[in-house]
């Protein structure tokens, strides 16, 4: 059971990266003015249907990582207790599972469902304040939550993953013009002016992107190598 889920955790982490990777391949021809506009939504549609698999990728991280602290004997037990008792964990996969219906529900339907995208920014926030809480204590703390193999990395490893979801949100708030100029485009109106604004709502998330690419990188490093572990 431990092999299945740290196989599943090792195939999220390369669809997360490698989508990614095709989003921001597609990305260059969304913003290129030389494309006729026809050509700039098709290569629009691939960049958001690439993206769909990142975003899956984010959310069922966490799960299947608590999954994963459950089942290893080295963390599954504190004081001589489960950790993660079995219905944590179910509770956990069935709020991914909303978590996933809400996203879904948002990048189909961008732009008509306001509430749905507060409620997963929300939920993001949350993740991020719980992970990064977690990690920090996990890093200072001597025998974190009774564990005493020094699970350090686990904790930057978990501050790489809130790192990456605040990453995200960064990505969300910088493309908020975009979606209007490229409206423009499509309706054969834009100019010079509109084209600075898609380019500059495109490459200002570059930062987030490669802070992303870095986070996942590095989770997957701290994963494999647990450096200083007493296991």
């Amino acid at each position: 059971m431990l092999d299945a889920f740290l196989y599943l955790h090792i195939v999220l982490m390369v669809f997360w990266l490698g989508g990614d990777l095709g989003v921001f391949y597609s990305s260059r021809y969304v913003i290129d003015p030389a494309l006729a506009p026809a050509a700039r939504l098709t290569a629009l549609k691939i960049m958001s249907g690439l993206d769909l698999g990142p975003k899956i990728c984010l959310i069922l991280f966490l799960p299947s990582g608590l999954t994963l602290i459950s089942l290893d004997p080295h963390g599954g037990y504190a004081f001589g207790m489960k950790l993660l008792p079995w219905w944590l964990l179910v509770a956990a996969w069935l709020g991914a599972l909303v978590w996933l219906w809400l996203m879904y529900t948002d990048h189909h339907e961008p732009g008509r469902h306001p509430l749905i995208r507060r409620i997963d920014g929300a939920i993001r926030v949350a993740v991020i304040a719980g992970m990064a809480g977690a990690g920090v204590y996990t890093l200072v703390a001597s025998a974190p939550f009774g564990v005493d193999t020094n699970p350090r990395w686990l904790g930057a490893k978990v501050l790489c993953y809130a790192l990456a979801i605040a990453a995200g949100l960064g990505i969300r708030r910088t493309l908020r013009p975009f979606g209007a100029a490229f409206a423009e485009v499509m309706g054969g109106s834009a100019g010079p002016g509109t084209e600075s604004v898609l380019r500059r709502s495109v490459d200002g998330c570059l930062p987030y992107v490669w802070t992303i690419w870095t986070c996942v990188l590095a989770a997957g490093l701290l994963g494999v190598a647990k450096p200083f572990a007493d296991l």
